[in-house]
């Protein structure tokens, strides 16, 4: 697949000292191939009725939320007014 983008970018380029919309076509397929080309996830299969979450993707949220966790504890360690002020707005409500 890079092979054949690589090459159809090569030829778009040289065709474009002629003509500016074979250089805009080449800019084109290199974005095209930048956000959907490589390094994209596939789709995942659905997962069946007892096989549970992968641990990879619980480990990911469990880290992101020790990360939030850990924010949050600075956050009201750092500015106990403006915590206390988001708290006394949360109950209010």
């Amino acid at each position: 697949m890079r092979g054949i983008l690589a090459a159809g970018t090569v030829v778009l380029v040289l065709l474009g000292t002629g003509d500016h919309l074979w250089w805009l076509a080449a800019v084109a397929l290199l974005y095209l191939y930048a956000t959907h080309g490589r390094g994209s996830p596939g789709t995942t299969p659905p997962a069946g009725p007892g096989t549970g979450a992968p641990p990879d993707s619980y480990r990911a949220y469990r880290d992101r939320r020790d990360r939030q966790a850990r924010w949050e504890r600075r956050y009201r360690r750092e500015r106990p007014f403006e915590a206390r002020r988001q708290e006394r707005e949360k109950s209010g409500k």
